[in-house]
């Protein structure tokens, strides 16, 4: 019986926005945080909550539900989950963290027509479908903290 090779399963952080589930890779989420208001900053993106200090650091906070365009309301157990990009560390606030999911490769769809930087696949996990998302994407022209 063949078994899936690493390169091919991957890690994800689940988590909830609004009705939809959506994923970030393990190996970028740095941490996950109780939900604290970030302190408001200038930014010439509205989806950009402010900042917060995380351990002396200052991470800026994007309002994820905003990024995608859906109208979201703060949920009571809002988490901000502490993302690691190539450009830095930022921080995004979803409603609930659900789970870490293992997903295999052929679990994995591309998105048809997607036109979007932020969205790297579908992960469809029995009737489930996860939507997985590209952190890099997400702060793209935006500078984080180093």
């Amino acid at each position: 019986m063949a078994t899936a090779s690493p390169e091919i399963a991957q890690q994800l952080v689940v988590f909830s926005l609004g009705d939809e589930e959506y994923a970030l890779p393990i190996t970028q989420v740095q941490e996950i945080i109780r939900y604290t208001e970030p302190r408001a900053v200038a930014s010439d993106e509205a989806w950009i909550k402010g900042v917060i200090s995380l351990r002396g650091k200052i991470v800026p906070v994007c309002d994820l539900g905003s990024r995608l365009g859906l109208s979201t309301e703060l949920a009571a157990h809002a988490k901000i989950v502490i993302v690691e990009t190539g450009g830095g560390t930022a921080g995004v606030i979803v409603d609930e963290v659900e789970e870490v999911l293992t997903v295999d490769s052929d679990e994995l769809d591309t998105v048809p027509a997607a036109g979007t930087d932020f969205i790297d696949a579908i992960a469809k996990i029995g009737d489930r479908l996860v939507i997985l998302l590209n952190p890099e994407g997400i702060f793209s022209g935006v500078e984080l903290a180093a």
